[in-house]
This record gives C-alpha cells, sequence and structure tokens, in this order.
C-alpha cells in the first residue's frame, strides 16, 4: 500500500525537485515550505512518510520530529540535509528518524529511504490493529477470568493459581476453558502471547 509522502522544505527548488522525482516513481507527495504550515494541516492528513529538511528558519527538522512525538505522532521521517552533522544525526535517529541523507540528495537512496519508512509505517499499523483486536478479546473476559488469565501468563499451573484465588482446581479449570472459547486457543502459550500483545505485565 502506497502511502502519502509530506516533504518539508523551505528551500522552493529542492521541493519542485523532489516532488517530480517521487511523482514519477508513482508516489503522492504534499509539500509545504515551512513547518508551521505542516503543522496546520496535520490533523486533516492521514498517516504518511515525512521527508524533512534539517535547517529551517523558526522550527528545525528536529524541533518539528519532537513537536510531533510530543504529539503522539510517530510517523517514519526521512531528514535531509545540506549541513549535516554527527550530533544532529544522532539526535534525528533518536527521535526516529528511518534514515539521515546529506544534500544534494542521491535520488534512489531517496526512494528507497522512504519505501522503507512506508513499509514500517504498514507494519506499524498492522500491529496496533491486532494489539487493539486482542484487547477487545480480552475485555470479553470475566474479572475472575482476567485474574487467571494473568497468572496463565505468570507461568502458574492450575494448581498454584486455585491456591492464590482460594479456588478448586476444578473451578480454575473451568474458567480456563471459558477464557480458551472466547481467546480461540486453550494453549498457554498463545494465552500468554496474547496477554503481552494488549500490553499486560504478568
Amino acid at each position: 500500500m502506497s502511502r502519502p509522502v509530506y516533504l518539508v522544505d523551505d528551500d522552493e527548488a529542492v521541493r519542485r525537485a523532489l516532488v517530480l522525482l517521487l511523482n514519477t516513481v508513482g508516489m503522492e507527495v504534499k509539500a509545504f515550505s515551512d513547518p508551521e504550515t505542516f503543522l496546520a494541516a496535520l490533523g486533516k492528513m492521514p498517516p504518511g512518510c515525512l521527508v524533512l529538511d534539517i535547517r529551517m528558519p523558526v522550527i528545525s527538522g528536529l524541533k518539528l520530529q519532537e513537536r510531533l512525538l510530543a504529539l503522539g505522532v510517530e510517523w517514519p521521517t526521512v531528514v535531509i540535509s545540506g549541513h549535516g552533522d554527527i550530533e544532529s544525526c544522532r539526535k534525528a535517529f533518536r527521535n526516529g528518524a528511518v534514515d539521515f541523507l546529506s544534500k544534494p540528495v542521491d535520488e534512489q537512496d531517496l526512494i528507497d529511504a522512504i519505501q522503507k519508512a512506508q513499509n514500517m509505517l504498514d507494519h506499524a499499523e498492522r500491529a496496533a490493529a491486532e494489539r487493539a483486536e486482542t484487547a477487545d478479546l480480552l475485555a470479553s473476559l470475566t474479572a475472575r477470568e482476567q485474574e487467571i488469565l494473568e497468572r496463565i501468563a505468570g507461568g502458574f499451573t492450575t494448581k498454584e493459581i486455585a491456591v492464590s484465588l482460594e479456588l478448586s482446581p476444578r473451578t480454575v479449570e473451568s474458567h480456563r476453558a471459558s477464557i480458551g472459547a472466547k481467546l480461540g486457543t486453550t494453549s498457554a502459550a498463545e494465552m500468554t502471547r496474547l496477554w503481552l500483545q494488549a500490553g499486560q505485565t504478568p
């Protein structure tokens, strides 16, 4: 699935050249002359890959990365710069950059970096959808079933669960069967995976 590319660069010549390049390989590109304009439009745009110039007046590419992270926007980013230095490169990667390219940008390097970023976004969205589906499954469990599942994920045996919750082993097994029916698995390993996928800690 092709994702939109959001290009933020205050150099008009660079914007035109990169938009033309990416359009020729079938990428949808929306260009912005400054971070302020991009941020103003952010809420109306679907997730995509960012291509950011590192040095821009008022808000730099690094500062824009930081603002997006503060807003919970973790779109993969390719940073480009005509004045790259090691510290800026390190900060960009700490802020989640996929790649750091020097101007003049090698065309194939940029295309490869954007495709990598788009693949990362696809993977992240699939993972988020799976976590949401798992969370819905766990929400269907009763409070007692969730207590038992937590202990299953913690490696407790049926007998240990029964002792910790002051239940009979038969009652634990009955709850465990109900958990299995709701989650679609009777495997302790798979139950544990689902528990952890939803962000729980055994």
